[in-house]
């Protein structure tokens, strides 16, 4: 492998784009990185205590996903203050130490903001359902019932039954688009938004980098409470009743960009801050370009192109980056193979022997792709994804659906550090959630001292995208190449990088593109001299 410092630093445009573009973010879910104190449950001084690991991989920044004070019913997902550290994850002071330490090494911090729904533990909450007249009587969405008592619309709950729960205080329904124990904000009120952009302000104040805005397409809805219409079941896969409905009037409401303008205006007064959106739904592009387009909305955008993919497929890679090819200001993509909520990649997209080499496969294709990267914790060691079985389940969702939905679990169990230690170095108690079955072979020690290791190998690719700036802002353009071979170049100035991989099970034809005199930067699957066929999950990338 060619030492990756020999690669261009990105030269000087014009104006220098903000550190966020391009750069590779590193999720943390706290509950399963590392317990510093026994209880089983992962916490901040532990995030803090391997911030130097997080460093060495070479990502940018980190995103942390919630730890705010919460009942815990959805995992930090329904809050019950957003300015205060819930106890089983620390304190502020131990979120101040996090803060100051990743600044040290070099790291930005980005938080979850959930500001669709709050938990029904919210003192808000509380308030409002108390009468229909209080000062937060509308912070919420409430509404009569039916002449016959049944819910005001046909709106469905994306992990249960009707998105509606009736409330005897207020004799009225309340809405959640979630749990019911996660009712829905009323956006369209302007105090609601004040309060939650002074939230996020008491955050950056305190020196976060940034923001991943959770669910937030689910932010506004129509006043007019239509129903959704029907939607045709056709040969897709139903778990609940949420999949039988086109979700048009529940989410997605025309206003949400004009509140993500109030954000950003925020935000630019702290200067580069980064701001993401996760976008669900089945046609999300359309609201990834409204809340990115321009300089005046959010940094970023993803959805679920890759992370419920069922497989990887050149045509897959190349209709994900078509609609993102045009320059910087029609907005920017964000990417993630793996995470939180979705079924680790190497386990949807491949089963065969040689794990580690299909990991190497995928985390190479994530790092060379254009836009952000965003490499979910245990992806960086090849980790597949744990069975939980039912009786050690957590995720609500997968309670409540199983088996038709395995839920979440199976993604978020606790990071394997050291092989021979119980808990395999996650925990000296009993962990939350157990560790994934053979996650110890693959633990971080294990790897650490293995050159030819996923962990290892994925260091090297992160320094490489780091300092070529053809593959951290770069255009992207495809070579025409038979299935499964996906070839690109990514090219900015004068710096031109020939990304290669065979996504398929055997080898393929080299493409006439690959020229035999390039230097190469990185490189797994071929046990030659880079001559004849491409090997079966390999990957190839050399600059001219």
């Amino acid at each position: 492998m060619t030492d990756p410092t020999q690669a261009q630093t990105p030269p000087s445009k014009g104006a220098p784009c903000p550190w966020w573009r391009g750069a590779a973010i590193y999720q943390v879910y706290p509950r399963s990185y590392l317990d510093t104190n026994g209880d089983g449950i992962g916490d901040l001084p532990g995030i803090t205590e391997k911030l130097g690991y997080i460093a060495s991989l070479g990502v940018a920044g980190i995103w942390i996903s919630p730890f705010f004070t919460s009942p815990m019913k959805d995992f930090g997902y329904d809050v019950s203050d957003y300015c205060d550290v819930d106890p089983i994850f620390g304190t502020l002071d131990d979120f101040d130490e996090l803060i100051t330490a990743a600044h040290v090494e070099g790291l930005r911090v980005i938080i979850d903001q959930v500001m669709s729904h709050t938990s029904d533990a919210h003192d808000w909450f509380s308030e409002s359902r108390a009468d229909r007249t209080n000062a937060k009587a509308a912070w919420y969405v409430w509404r009569d019932a039916k002449p016959d008592g049944t819910p005001p619309n046909n709106w469905q709950a994306v992990f249960s039954g009707a998105a509606w729960t009736w409330d005897a205080r207020r004799q009225q329904y309340y809405m959640h688009n979630f749990l019911s124990s996660q009712p829905q904000l009323n956006l369209h009120n302007r105090e609601v938004q004040d309060a939650l952009l002074a939230a996020a302000r008491f955050w950056l104040e305190r020196g976060v980098d940034g923001f991943r805005l959770d669910a937030i397409n689910f932010s506004m809805f129509d006043p007019a409470f239509r129903d959704n219409p029907a939607w045709d079941v056709g040969d897709r896969t139903i778990t609940r009743p949420h999949d039988f409905q086109h979700h048009v009037h529940n989410q997605s409401h025309p206003s949400i960009p004009m509140f993500l303008e109030r954000v950003r205006t925020l935000t630019d007064e702290f200067g580069a801050v980064f701001t993401v959106a996760e976008v669900a739904g089945a046609d999300p592009l359309p609201e990834m370009k409204a809340f990115t387009t321009g300089d005046r909305r959010l940094s970023s955008a993803y959805n679920f192109d890759f992370l419920y993919a069922s497989t990887l497929t050149p045509g897959r890679v190349k209709r994900a980056q078509s609609n993102w090819m045009g320059p910087f200001d029609e907005g920017w993509p964000s990417w993630a193979f793996s995470n939180h909520d979705a079924p680790r990649c190497v386990s949807r997209w491949y089963d065969g022997p040689d794990r580690a080499r299909f990991a190497k496969l995928t985390n190479a294709l994530l790092l060379s792709l254009r836009g952000n990267p965003i490499l979910y914790q245990g992806e960086e060691l090849g980790l597949p994804q744990a069975e939980v079985p039912f009786e050690h389940l957590q995720d609500p969702e997968a309670i409540a659906n199983w088996p038709r939905t395995l839920g979440r679990d199976g993604a978020r169990t606790p990071m394997p550090w050291i092989h021979d230690a119980p808990g395999a170095g996650f925990t000296t108690g009993i962990p939350w959630l157990p560790v994934g079955q053979g996650h110890a072979t693959v633990a971080a020690d294990v790897q650490e001292t293995a050159p030819g290791s996923v962990l290892n190998f994925t260091r090297h690719l992160l320094t490489l995208r780091r300092l070529s700036s053809a593959l951290t802002l770069g255009d992207i353009a495809f070579e025409e190449a038979d299935a499964p071979l996906l070839v690109f170049w990514r090219a900015r100035g004068d710096e031109k990088v020939l990304c290669v991989f065979n996504l398929g099970a055997s080898s393929r034809s080299r493409p006439d593109c690959m020229p035999s005199g390039a230097t190469v930067l990185a490189e797994s699957g071929w046990d030659n001299e880079f001559l004849g066929d491409v090997p079966e999950y390999s990957v190839w990338i050399g600059r001219l």
